[in-house]
């Protein structure tokens, strides 16, 4: 008896053990966990910029048709592509006038049914972004909607009464006076509409408005397409008697935010159970919040699995790290601290670690060039510092989001006067501190760094007039650098930041440790450099990343004399370990397998 005592007590251990080793966690990766969305690689593509057709000056899709070759020989999954619907085009196609349409700059439907069809003859699949917390103030239903207070789309938006006064303060993000409401005097009332005036709010209040999203949605869906990037999503729900918030509200429940005041809405949750039952659910597709406002306190409710609302969500206190408090996007001249950059994605990371999923990445359409904004866009660090944070990207535990262009380590135009500016954000917010009496040219050398309009010249194809984007005059101006980085360049170059990307591709590829492995933070404490290793099963790689122009050493804890080194972003492939501590070259990334 007692033995068979001892010999139970013995299993069961062994038992606790298993359940908090990786071999457990590979069992449940195996059996259960396993989504195509997660092992993805999502490459964005911001189509106004990428390939122009006809020599309008505007990427389009025949043009993304025609570099289809070229993205499938990335070894991307997945394609986001940014809007292309009917749109007058105030936010560059984020103001929707028509969801079942094609902006005709872009071409036709017959353009988009060949672009999903040649992405899906090549394996790839296809996610659009969804717009639905707004539409363009062209749009029919808005046209609807103002033109009398009885008609039956009346209630599609956000409607006040001058009546009743000035409706109570909400934030206008691209608007000179701040305010997120629009006097509208046909009607003698205010709409709301919490990004430019052009792009009022639709009221998800009302049970029409949801069943029509969802029909648009099953829409696309039906024609084939894998999935959405949900535009601001967690801003749709609204509470409709407008309370008055004050400075003191938002201190004391929302940390100062707005932004995760309006994510914060009564019935969010509800309406986003209601898109998966009526919509998501019936299709295999993977869906992604832009989870603006969202913190980690409230990240699970988007994407827990038992929820059943979304797959992921991408967050933003990565990328506001950095920025000097109070001020229009204005970087700390200083920098931003390695330690707290660590601290934040290991956060992040520690959060999906047993429930839900993460994603990463450090640059798309709303932000600057990765390069520029989080290496060294100088021309003896541009190269290394792109490959390390493409390095970063493609080890982390979260499904990458990767910006095209970035592939080649394209960096920010930087633009000088205000005239070369084609964001409706950076030219409204200029006339803001313009009207405010402030410093104009510290906004333009602001804006160098942050604007997103960095992030959005032509893709560079060659070394021909306009980067081979177009022969017209493009919408807007290319980066003069594109003379060397570029494709056809890029291509030719066996250690170019190009090939650089494809090798690291297929090395996240390799080994489901880089999706699904456990992440553990190493010298977390060091100023200069993020180390870190993956671990699934008997695998177990280590990646060192020195974000600094210096050469700089890091503390592994134990011996990697042995390892066999998977990459290394430096062409000679060097790496100077003594014992436990590893020298690393300016701006050196590696990835060792721990034998």
């Amino acid at each position: 008896m007692r033995k068979r005592l001892s010999y139970l007590l013995t299993v069961l251990l062994m038992c606790c053990v298993l359940a908090n080793s990786s071999y457990a966690q590979t069992q449940a990766v195996t059996n259960n966990n396993r989504k195509w969305w997660k092992e993805a690689v999502v490459y964005q593509i911001y189509p106004r910029s990428f390939k122009d057709s006809n020599n309008d000056g505007i990427g389009d899709l025949k043009g993304i048709i025609s570099k289809l070759d070229y993205i499938k020989s990335l070894g991307v999954d997945v394609i986001w592509l940014n809007p292309m619907y009917g749109s007058p085009n105030a936010d560059n196609g984020y103001d929707i006038s028509d969801y079942r349409s094609v902006m005709k700059e872009f071409g036709t439907m017959d353009d988009f049914d060949a672009l999903l069809k040649g992405l899906h003859e090549r394996g790839i699949k296809l996610v659009l972004d969804l717009v639905v917390n707004h539409t363009s103030d062209e749009h029919e239903w808005f046209k609807q909607s103002r033109s009398s207070r009885t008609n039956p789309y009346r209630d599609y938006y956000h409607w006040w009464p001058a009546e009743k006064g000035k409706p109570p303060f909400r934030p206008g993000a691209f608007e000179v006076d701040g305010s997120g409401w629009r006097y509208d005097s046909l009607t003698n009332a205010y709409y709301l509409h919490y990004f430019s005036y052009k792009q009022p709010d639709l009221n998800w209040e009302n049970p029409k408005v949801r069943q029509e999203v969802y029909s648009l949605m099953r829409f696309w869906l039906d024609k084939g397409v894998d999935g959405f990037r949900m535009d601001v999503i967690p801003f749709i729900a609204k509470d409709i008697n407008f309370p008055v918030i004050t400075k003191k509200d938002l201190d004391e429940n929302y940390n100062g935010g707005w932004d995760q005041y309006m994510a914060s809405g009564p019935h969010l949750h509800d309406y986003l159970k209601e898109v998966n039952a009526q919509v998501l659910s019936k299709y295999n597709v993977m869906s992604v919040a832009e989870g603006a406002g969202v913190t980690a306190a409230t990240a699970h409710k988007f994407v827990d699995a038992d929820r059943h609302e979304l797959n992921m969500l991408y967050h933003f206190e990565g990328v506001n790290l950095g920025y000097i408090p109070n001020r229009f996007k204005k970087m700390d001249p200083h920098g931003y601290s390695l330690i707290k950059f660590k601290q934040i994605y290991s956060k992040w990371d520690s959060i999906f670690e047993y429930k839900g999923w993460g994603t990463i990445y450090l640059g798309n359409h709303d932000q600057p060039r990765m390069v520029t904004r989080w290496g060294n866009d100088v021309p003896e660090y541009r190269e290394l510092s792109s490959k390390m944070l493409t390095t970063f990207l493609m080890t982390m535990r979260a499904t990458p989001y990767y910006y095209f262009g970035d592939e080649l380590g394209m960096s920010n135009i930087k633009f000088d006067k205000i005239e070369d500016y084609r964001d409706i954000e950076s030219i409204n917010m200029y006339k803001q501190v313009k009207n405010n009496g402030g410093d104009l040219n510290e906004f333009i050398e602001a804006q160098k760094i942050s604007a997103r309009d960095n992030s959005r010249t032509p893709f560079q194809w060659n070394s021909s007039e306009n980067a081979g984007f177009t022969t017209g005059t493009p919408w807007i101006k290319v980066n003069p650098n594109y003379i060397s980085i570029n494709v056809e360049a890029e291509e030719k170059d066996s250690n170019s930041v190009l090939n650089y990307f494809k090798r690291i591709v297929k090395l996240r590829k390799s080994d489901l440790a880089f999706v699904y492995g456990r992440y553990d933070l190493i010298d977390k404490a060091n100023p200069d450099v993020y180390a870190y290793t993956r671990t699934l099963n008997h695998d177990k790689y280590l990646v060192l990343l020195n974000f600094h122009q210096h050469i700089s050493i890091t503390n592994i804890g134990f011996n990697v004399k042995g390892s066999k080194q998977m990459i290394n972003n430096y062409s000679d492939g060097s790496l100077i370990i003594n014992g436990k501590q590893v020298t690393l070259k300016p701006y050196q990334a590696a990835v060792l397998k721990i034998q």
